[in-house]
């Protein structure tokens, strides 16, 4: 089963290299069993430009500057905490320069308080920045589900058999009449903006 799935695999990005190469020939018939750019034997492919995708989908700038937000929010409180502990920290080097603790048991615990501190805002600071990484796996499972059910849909009336996504420079070349990404772009805009009514 494991061989089959291989093979399929690799007779797919055959195929899809075939396509490409077949449609960066400038001024030449399509071949006998290729009916046009984006189609061979029968296969409609295209392709959606991940990141144009989610630099413009309006549910990905909306998650996107909640998140921003949250972690400036996050920056805001652990820095004005580590100005407490800084200014913390040099108040008592003053002290214990000036001899101002009458024992040092009273240093000794002002000092244990002071490293106390560091640790609650080191502990602050790992849980925040876990709770930031967990919403942001969650906001990319929400992107992902979002898109990919928009894709059925989609799919139902333009009937393709393969839609890569093109993330950076993932594919070394794609002929851009295959690009779909506009489209489907201005489609989850669309629905987006219909479940926000």
């Amino acid at each position: 089963m494991k061989n089959l799935k291989k093979a399929a695999i690799y007779a797919t990005a055959i195929a899809a290299i075939f396509l490409f190469a077949q449609c960066t020939k400038e001024n030449s018939q399509p071949a006998p069993s290729q009916t046009a750019c984006g189609s061979i034997n029968g296969i409609k492919i295209a392709f959606v430009d991940i990141d144009s995708l989610l630099n413009n989908y309006e549910l990905s700038k909306t998650i996107n500057k909640e998140m921003l937000r949250k972690e400036e929010n996050m920056r805001m409180t652990l820095s004005e905490k580590a100005k407490d502990i800084q200014a913390d920290i040099e108040d008592f080097q003053r002290k214990i320069e000036n001899n101002v603790y009458a024992t040092q048991k009273r240093a000794e615990e002002e000092q244990a308080r002071i490293i106390k501190r560091r640790e609650d805002y080191d502990r602050l600071s790992e849980r925040l920045a876990g709770e930031l990484a967990a919403e942001s796996q969650k906001n990319n499972v929400v992107l992902h589900d979002s898109i990919n059910a928009y894709l059925k849909e989609f799919n139902k009336e333009k009937g393709y058999d393969l839609i890569i996504s093109r993330v950076g420079d993932n594919l070394l070349y794609a002929n851009e009449a295959l690009d779909i990404t506009k489209e489907v772009i201005e489609g989850l805009n669309k629905r987006y903006q219909a479940s926000e009514k």
